[in-house]
């Protein structure tokens, strides 16, 4: 029997520990999509205690206190930090087997130097030796760079000034690249009510009057310059969900136009603005050499009173399952058509969608390895059993070689340990073929492979300067 979390956890053969020892391990972290937060990093921020760095803004930890029963007020309420600490710590012994169980204590060992498991026993002694430590190099720069991060892409609303990126650009002594994503989904979405108050910030940041449809594609199109101009090689969109309808610039301009003016539009004439959309940012994309990050089968705020008290991105989002097959072939195919298609990575948060979103976009590979992604085991799938299924799914299909790894996806800067749980997986898979004699047993291929995946793959195709 294993000792818990010890060097050969999620290790289960001799191949597997020495393709991780020996090559996965060392490798640097490109973390390619998260959410964290930029102004905190360009602060140099630290923190009080370990709420503040732990359980702020994580929503797989909030949704697992909610399933453990936990009071809101503990969880996004006014209860104290400490209080809050105190019921994720109640929480801990209920989520065995939940990947947060794991997660946590590997955040707990390679940042706080601490074995014991979290319980409401071990509670004071955590919290007290967690924020002692905290007292020292605990800043956002120095977590980054302990944690052997290269390059870190965030998640930005095209109005975004990106002073923050501006001002990590220009620190002296900080060395990791942190660029910006463009994530344009609040110019996509005509329904969403609040579609002409971003219109509005758009004008603002672009210094263009915005009346017609031609002056917002005008500003829409000078922030990708703008982002383009500062780094930005990645952008992102939640299709919630896809649709595509065949569409022309008068059409698109129609919907705008009542939009703007106060008028509702059919869900037909929405389909076509979001189409038209999409095939404009996809066609922009290519000329600059951006990728394309697409995110499908999630339905988001499905508890709607938690939703109106505590808005978005709140933990109440949900997996989905809907015909998207037929609306993602026609916008990659029409892209392709006009030799405008981008490098694109394709993610599903329902793991069914696996197979159908890779041959899709196996159909539109060429010129470029890997030119259509599938994409890492995102959100509710980034467990042992959701990691192997994507693996799987992309080396039966596919080429597993040409893989651009994993991501955290986070809020928080103490995750990266979730990049060294997927290098554990996928050497221990590996390695399992290698030692029932599916695949050949050549170290220096199969090391060379898995440095890849880790870590190379990202650097080659996404080409951030």
């Amino acid at each position: 029997m294993k000792p818990f979390l010890n060097k050969e956890f999620l290790l289960d053969n001799a191949t597997g520990s020495e393709l991780f020892h020996s090559y996965a391990e060392k490798m640097p972290i490109f973390d390619y999509h998260c959410h964290i937060n930029p102004k905190e990093i360009a602060d140099d921020k630290k923190y009080e205690n370990i709420t503040q760095v732990w359980l702020y803004g994580d929503h797989y930890k909030w949704r697992a206190m909610r399933a453990n029963g936990v009071d809101e007020k503990y969880i996004t309420g006014d209860a104290s930090d400490y209080e809050r600490f105190l019921k994720w710590a109640e929480t801990m012994p209920y989520i065995i087997g939940n990947p947060l169980y794991v997660w946590s204590h590997l955040e707990l060992q390679r940042y706080f130097g601490i074995e014991k498991q979290l319980n409401p026993q071990t509670a004071d002694e955590i919290w007290n030796k967690c924020n002692e430590l905290l007292k020292g190099d605990f800043s956002t720069r120095k977590i980054i760079k302990r944690s052997n991060v290269k390059i870190i892409c965030t998640t930005d609303n095209p109005v975004d000034s990106l002073e923050y990126h501006k001002i990590i650009k220009e620190a002296k002594d900080f060395d990791v690249k942190v660029l910006p994503t463009f994530r344009p989904d609040v110019f996509i979405n005509i329904e969403l009510p609040e579609f002409s108050s971003w219109v509005e910030k758009l004008s603002k940041v672009a210094e263009k009057s915005i009346s017609t449809f031609d002056e917002f594609i005008d500003a829409f199109k000078s922030r990708i310059t703008f982002f383009h101009e500062n780094g930005c090689r990645l952008s992102d969109h939640a299709l919630d969900p896809i649709v595509y309808s065949a569409t022309s610039a008068s059409e698109a301009s129609s919907a705008f136009k009542d939009v703007i003016g106060g008028k509702a539009i059919s869900n037909k004439s929405e389909e076509k603005f979001k189409t038209f959309m999409l095939l404009l940012c996809g066609t922009e994309y290519a000329r600059l050499g951006w990728t394309m990050q697409l995110h499908l089968s999630c339905i988001r705020n499905v508890n709607s009173r938690m939703m109106k008290t505590l808005g978005r991105d709140t933990g109440f989002d949900a997996v989905g399952s809907y015909s998207f097959a037929p609306a993602l072939a026609k916008l990659l195919d029409t892209l392709n058509s006009s030799d405008s298609l981008p490098k694109t990575v394709l993610y599903s948060l329902n793991h069914n969608d696996y197979e159908a979103l890779f041959t899709i976009g196996s159909c539109f590979q060429g010129g470029v390895p890997g030119k259509i992604q599938l994409g890492s085991p995102w959100w509710f799938n980034d467990h042992k059993d959701g990691i192997e299924k994507q693996l799987r799914s992309l080396t039966n299909l596919g080429l597993l070689s040409r893989f651009v790894g994993m991501l955290t996806d986070s809020r928080s800067f103490i995750s990266y340990p979730r990049h060294e749980y997927f290098r554990r997986i996928l050497c221990n898979l590996i390695g399992d073929w290698v030692e029932k004699g599916e695949i050949p047993a050549d170290m220096a291929l199969l090391g060379k492979m898995v440095e890849n995946i880790s870590y190379n793959n990202a650097i080659n195709y996404f080409k951030v300067d």
